[in-house]
């Protein structure tokens, strides 16, 4: 049976609080797994169980213990692929961050499919008897940094920051044109596109609400390079809004009328977040390509 163990001392200043309250709205953990601690007692403060209700300080100890019958719905496990490498631009003990290389898919499709970031994220923790979960995914023409979680336990709660917005992901694209204001919002509904199946389109067919804002970075030879921010998370965004305002990404391949042999130019630049458990937040970055500079 494998288990998860977590312990956490909390901060002085923690306010006093409820057990409850701590692991639902602080932690972010989903009911089903906080139902399973309180009913197997496998919550501890300060190495005894007290009900969920127990009022808590700063200064005591939280343990917490999960096991694999916890999770209903465990996905199958990533099959390792060491074909490949990971660069990885941050790790501690519940995720790591890499540097995911352009032309990747981030994740296999069929149980024994090979040659994606997770199955190479895979081989990579194979060595600490560990495994691969997803959390979100980037384009398989998109590089830079991709969010993989180490165990199932975080996976909900980063799937919770990321619905949320609390996880800032930063995108850098070069884009088709110059002109553009220096900061925008781009707001139009994006929905699947009727003739392909492939693409996304502006007021498509179930259409959702999309926002990107962006900021000019640098105009060079007829382009922009832009800073983007995601206020929802739709299918190919970036590249749906930019488009959609004359200004499509250099080398998309569904959207622009670029050559084949030119790369997309849309780099996962940098993710700032909260780490599980704790208040403490990370920013990190993802080293910039070198085909991403074309224009320098």
């Amino acid at each position: 049976m494998t288990a998860w163990l977590f312990q956490r001392q909390l901060d002085a200043s923690t306010s006093p609080q409820s057990l409850r309250d701590l692991l639902a709205v602080h932690w972010l953990l989903p009911k089903y797994l906080i139902r399973q601690l309180r009913i197997n007692q496998r919550v501890l403060v300060n190495n005894q169980y007290f009900p969920v209700n127990t009022i808590i300080h700063g200064g005591d100890q939280v343990d917490l213990k999960f096991i694999t019958a916890d999770f209903a719905h465990l996905p199958k496990p990533i099959a390792a692929d060491s074909s490949g490498t990971v660069e990885v631009v941050y790790e501690d003990h519940d995720l790591l961050i890499v540097n995911k290389h352009r032309g990747e898919k981030t994740h296999p499709n069929q149980p024994a499919e090979l040659g994606s970031t997770l199955n190479f994220a895979a081989n990579y923790l194979a060595g600490q008897n560990e495994s691969p979960y997803m959390v979100h995914r980037l384009d398989m023409e998109t590089s830079g940094a991709l969010i993989i979680a180490k165990n199932p336990v975080v996976v909900p709660i980063l799937n919770r920051q990321i619905s949320s917005k609390t996880i800032k992901r930063t995108y850098l694209t070069w884009v088709h044109g110059m002109g553009l204001p220096e900061t925008g919002t781009i707001d139009l509904p994006i929905g699947r596109d009727p003739e392909d199946k492939r693409k996304r389109k502006v007021n498509g067919i179930n259409s959702q609400s999309a926002l990107t804002s962006y900021q000019v970075i640098n105009e060079q030879a007829g382009n922009s390079l832009l800073r983007v921010n995601l206020q929802t998370g739709r299918t190919h965004q970036i590249r749906v809004h930019l488009a959609a305002i004359g200004h499509p990404l250099i080398g998309d391949p569904l959207y622009s009328e670029d050559s084949n042999q030119q790369p997309m130019l849309l780099h996962s630049w940098q993710v700032t977040f909260p780490l599980p458990f704790s208040h403490q937040w990370r920013t990190v970055k993802a080293p910039i390509p070198d085909n991403f500079r074309p224009l320098d």
